[in-house]
């Protein structure tokens, strides 16, 4: 009887274990195959957005267009992206989150492509502010497909690898939007990029899988262990009711929605305005801005990547003292970036690396911090009201840093965004001992006493 117990026993753990060892690599396969998809299909939205401010010296050259006129047209981007990134964060969480990104993307490169063949600027104006309806459709839905694929013991360092798609996207335009303006004139870099992101478009649609449900398997904190039995809680959609209870209502979320506002004064105005700049008052040319700005975004990548990973490993989960230290040092960095003469490019691309790395920390906790704060089914909506207030801040930095440049100098610029640095460490700080609700409800459960 001992034998045949003993021989059931290690067909029961030989069963189990075939099933747990077939589940970890399906689990393994799609995790990886969301990240790498993501990361390519948001990088996308960049080549069809980040293409106009590489395109501003050649439209006023064309047009003669002031910085304020051009200014608007960001603004108009920015409020309606705004406003857009809290509606879209909304249906994202009631919709099939590969259809929704994919859509977005496929109607942001043909905003794209029009931008290329129109000219004044109603119409600019116009159809910059769609295509700020359509890039907001990225954001939410991959929100919605990082924290479904991955638990919050981990979401702080791939969450930083899915962001680095912002510089990917950032570097491609600025390294090649350069190169096709002074080869082919601005209007290539509206319509080239457009034929790359409707082809990425396709392969969002191939790639992503809305949940772990959908390909037969459990949640992602079940998988990893961290919490148990949490199925039903994913099983339904958000509803209005729990927008409210969990995302309107909770004083964590609002300090990451001002923080985000913050940070996106100096993220946006040196997206918008660094080729500007860096044109008129350092004295470099077009190409050579670009490729300083390129490694602005190669240091945000590893930026965003280290704060991710110092938040998880060093501070367990707590993303408001690396954000708060990140801002801090933004700040700083900003100062010397503003006060390096002209004629000294190298110090120049050095400290706006510094700038980057410190930059991009802070913009990517802060939608790790949002997610930890809400439902994870709450995640698309939290993120776009936070987004929102993103986009009042980078709304800001579109007609106000034209007006404050043009009144003021670029010097009234650079302290606008030092200010927003501090002010972005203060709330930040408001959040230094909070981190992800459903590991404190865990970890009560598990040391009751």
């Amino acid at each position: 009887m001992a034998t045949v117990s003993k021989a059931i026993s290690r067909n029961i753990q030989g069963t189990f274990g075939k099933v747990f060892s077939a589940e970890k690599g399906s689990y393994t396969y799609w995790r990886m195959r969301t990240l790498y998809a993501t990361i390519i299909g948001y990088a996308a939205f960049y080549l069809v957005r980040q293409n106009f401010s590489m395109c501003i010296p050649g439209i006023m050259e064309e047009f003669s267009y002031s910085k304020i006129d051009l200014g608007w047209i960001a603004t108009v981007f920015s409020i309606v992206y705004g406003v857009g990134k809290f509606v879209n964060g909304y249906l994202s969480d009631r919709s099939d989150a590969r259809y929704f990104m994919a859509m977005g993307l496929f109607l942001s490169a043909i905003a794209s492509f029009f931008m290329g063949l129109g000219s004044g600027l109603f119409f600019f104006t116009v159809l910059w502010g769609l295509n700020g309806c359509f890039q907001s459709m990225g954001w939410p839905p991959c929100a919605r497909l990082i924290t479904h694929w991955f638990s919050p013991t981990e979401l702080g360092s791939k969450w930083a690898l899915w962001a680095s798609s912002h510089q990917i996207g950032a570097v491609a335009i600025f390294g090649i939007g350069g190169f096709l303006i002074e080869h082919y004139g601005w209007r290539s870099a509206f319509i080239v990029p457009a034929f790359f992101s409707v082809a990425i478009s396709l392969f969002l649609i191939n790639r992503l899988r809305d949940t772990p449900k959908e390909v037969g398997l459990p949640p992602v904190e079940e998988y990893k262990g961290d919490v148990t039995h949490v199925s039903s809680l994913y099983e339904e959609r958000i509803t209005i009711k729990e927008v409210i209870t969990t995302v309107l209502t909770n004083k964590l979320v609002w300090f990451m929605a001002l923080a985000n506002m913050c940070v996106y004064i100096p993220r946006m105005g040196i997206f918008i305005w660094a080729p500007t700049f860096l044109k008129e008052f350092k004295g470099v040319t077009l190409i050579i801005a670009g490729m300083q700005l390129v490694g602005f975004e190669i240091a945000c990548l590893f930026g965003g990547i280290a704060a991710g990973w110092v938040s998880d490993k060093l501070f367990l989960g707590r993303r408001g003292p690396v954000g708060s230290l990140f801002l801090i040092g933004l700040a700083v960095s900003l100062f010397i970036v503003w006060k390096i003469p002209p004629g000294y490019p190298f110090l120049d691309t050095l400290f706006l690396m510094i700038a980057g790395f410190l930059l991009n920390g802070p913009q990517v906790l802060n939608g790790i911090a949002t997610a930890d704060f809400a439902s994870k089914r709450a995640v698309g909506v939290a993120t776009g009201m936070t987004g929102a207030f993103a986009y009042a801040g980078s709304a800001i930095a579109g007609v106000g840093i034209a007006f404050i440049s043009e009144s003021f100098g670029w010097g009234g610029g650079f302290m606008l965004f030092i200010l927003a640095a501090l002010l972005g460490a203060f709330f930040f700080a408001l959040t230094w001992n909070n981190r992800a609700k459903i590991l404190d409800e865990q970890e009560a459960i598990e040391t009751p006493y």
